[in-house]
């Protein structure tokens, strides 16, 4: 199972502290719905505010993307341009 790392505190709010979760899901995008279903609005809150990296590789955008059996993804907060 892909296992979720939260790397940012807002996120560990909705999980209530939680760091490491293990998700079923087979891409970012159900990942995210998964994250909504299990920790409600975390979902929203990763679309939003967070880039996503599956084993080191950054992707932001992404909700298509595959997400390998034994994946590490971790969620990072975005970085704003100004």
């Amino acid at each position: 199972m892909p296992k979720v790392v939260i790397s940012g505190s807002t996120c560990r709010e909705f999980t209530g502290g939680i760091s490491e979760i293990e998700v079923t899901a087979d891409t970012i995008g159900r990942m995210v719905r998964e994250l909504d279903q299990r920790f409600p609005g975390l979902g929203h809150h990763v679309a939003e505010f967070m880039a996503v990296a599956i084993d080191g590789v950054i992707f932001q955008d992404a909700h298509s993307e595959k997400l390998p059996e034994n994946a590490e993804i971790v969620l990072i907060p975005k970085i704003g341009a100004g």
